[in-house]
């Protein structure tokens, strides 16, 4: 077993790289007043940082094996670096944009494929097991505790603080990385711009569009963008089917390319037969449910604490530390299991626990939060998230051999975005739907409301985008329209109870997700095989047939 101090230079790196994004989410409003600048141009860095990090993911791991996994992730520790103090500098959006959504993202999709493969490379047997766990829970720790860190930041010092420690980290990292290991680089790897343009722009195409579902709707155009006061529905569709259509077919050509370039002898961005390995498909499933879960619920829950509840971010944040404690409590226990259960059994184990604490915090929302009960709720997602977490990141690194670990790294990080995108977007359109809804239905049955003063409080609203305002808000609006005060109490009441069901059925959208994934775990491993030159195996490993 080799030192720990390199997964613990890793678990740092880490750390950071998923740091940043919740920070950013729980400080936007304050970010925007110090930068003189609107919630939509912040809504739009977020949108930018997450559109770097899914587009490039694929060929950050490809230049690993280019450069070096070692060099791939020192170059990327410097790049990220001078992105943060970028951004802790930033005069204005514009700069940000550059320092976070690009520079940082850029330096992201190096780092991120490369903690992964350098973590295969540097540990075998159980302690390749504990170190995919270490990884795993760091994860999700940072997805947890960003918000908390974000608070104490935002309240108590500024925002700019976050990234100057992270700048002075990835400084400390970059001179501790001469302790890790590498393999020697493929001097034949090559990388063809064609597919990086197509996986890019694929990539990007959807992920943006998912994003953008909540503001501009799915099918149906909620509030599209305007050209000169017109409307973009081309069909009276919304522009996000185009562009997830779009999407698809861009990706199907790289997939067409790379069968093309694998077909002529040259090397492809992205081998897609490694997609026949059933072991591989299980676990990148695994992990786009996962954060499909944990993205989704980072969402709507400081929505529910914030706008419903009146919470600062330092009581959303220190709500959701539950989460955190079982997290790590039980990626530990996972690491500790896996000499006695399968990866299969623990992983799926992981999912019912995730479900089953989803299920909790739907119990214990409501008007008034059920303290306890969404304490527990949220200890036993993070519970379900560490199992998970002690698992699927070994599952992938062993189910390919160590020439491949790169791309599969790069591939770990694109699902990730991808289920933290889709989670984001699919859970937020449906309490976003239904909050509109519900708000126009209480406006509607409101008997002292004239036609009249229905419709001009609804356009209110309207004009704003989807509302997620607080019932005292719904209650002021009516006020201001001419309402009674009678009638703005039961406006405001009928909100109440509407918001709290948009709550808990998007939260049961992540509930069922999570049950259907288990559905698509059946492929992973009963036991994890020690790498060696025995134990190589093809990389279109045939499927297990079913009950294997």
């Amino acid at each position: 077993m080799r030192s720990w101090s390199v997964i613990i230079i890793l678990a740092v790196s880490q750390f950071v790289m998923v740091l940043d994004s919740t920070v950013m989410n729980v400080s936007i409003s304050v970010v925007a007043d110090d930068l003189g600048t609107s919630i939509t141009g912040m809504q739009a860095a977020i949108t930018f940082y997450a559109l770097t990090m899914a587009a490039f993911m694929l060929t950050g791991g490809k230049l690993g094996d280019l450069m070096g996994r070692a060099r791939a992730f020192k170059i990327g520790a410097v790049i990220y670096g001078i992105g943060s103090l970028t951004t802790a500098l930033s005069p204005n959006l514009t700069v940000l944009l550059i320092g976070w959504s690009l520079v940082e993202g850029l330096g992201a999709v190096l780092v991120i494929p490369a903690i992964a493969s350098l973590a295969a490379i540097n540990y075998t047997g159980k302690a390749r097991v504990t170190a995919f766990s270490i990884l795993g829970a760091v994860t999700g720790l940072a997805a947890a505790v960003g918000p908390l860190l974000g608070g104490v930041m935002t309240t108590y010092l500024s925002w700019r603080y976050v990234f100057v420690a992270e700048t002075v980290v990835m400084v400390a990292v970059l001179f501790a990385a001469k302790l890790i290991r590498d393999v020697p680089r493929d001097p034949e790897v090559r990388i063809d711009p064609l597919s990086v343009v197509a996986s890019a722009g694929g990539l990007s195409l959807i992920v943006y569009g998912v994003l953008q579902s909540k503001t501009w709707g799915w099918l149906k155009p909620q509030h599209p963008p305007e050209i000169g006061g017109d409307e973009i529905a081309p069909l009276g569709v919304s522009p996000v089917a185009y562009l997830l259509l779009a999407g698809v077919v861009v990706l199907w050509l790289f997939v067409l390319r790379q069968r093309t370039l694998a077909t002529s002898g040259r090397q492809p961005l992205l081998r897609v037969e490694l997609f026949r390995i059933a072991a591989l498909r299980s676990g990148l499933g695994g992990f786009l449910a996962q954060y499909f879960a944990i993205a989704a619920l980072f969402f709507v829950v400081p929505v529910y604490l914030q706008t419903m509840l009146g919470r600062d971010a330092l009581q959303t944040g220190v709500k959701i530390l539950p989460l955190s404690v079982g997290l790590v409590l039980f990626s530990i226990l996972g690491s500790w299991l896996t000499a006695r259960r399968s990866a299969r059994f623990i992983a799926r184990g992981g999912q019912i626990t995730m479900a089953l604490g989803t299920l909790l915090v739907i119990a214990s929302v409501g008007i008034d939060l059920r303290n306890a009960a969404f304490a527990a709720g949220m200890f036993v997602v993070g519970a379900g998230f560490g199992l998970l977490a002690s698992q699927l990141g070994n599952v992938n690194m062993s189910a390919v051999e160590e020439k491949d670990t790169s791309e599969v790294g790069g591939l770990q990080g694109t699902f990730q975005n991808l289920g933290s995108s889709f989670g984001t977007a699919v859970a937020g359109s449906v309490f976003l739907l239904m909050l509109s809804s519900g708000f126009v239905s209480a406006v509607n049955d409101a008997e002292n409301l004239s036609p009249i003063d229905q419709q001009r409080i609804v356009a209110a609203v309207d004009d704003q985008g989807v509302p997620i305002i607080s019932a005292d808000e719904a209650r002021t609006l009516v006020l201001e329209a001419g309402g009674s005060e009678e009638s703005a109490q039961a406006v405001s009441q009928a909100y109440s109870d509407s918001q709290i069901a948009a709550l808990q059925q998007s939260l049961f959208v992540v509930f069922g997700l999570l049950v259907l994934a288990l559905l698509f775990s059946r492929h992973l491993p009963n036991r994890i095989p020690e790498p060696g030159p025995a134990l190589e195996r093809k990389s279109a490993e045939p499927e297990p047939k079913s009950g294997s």
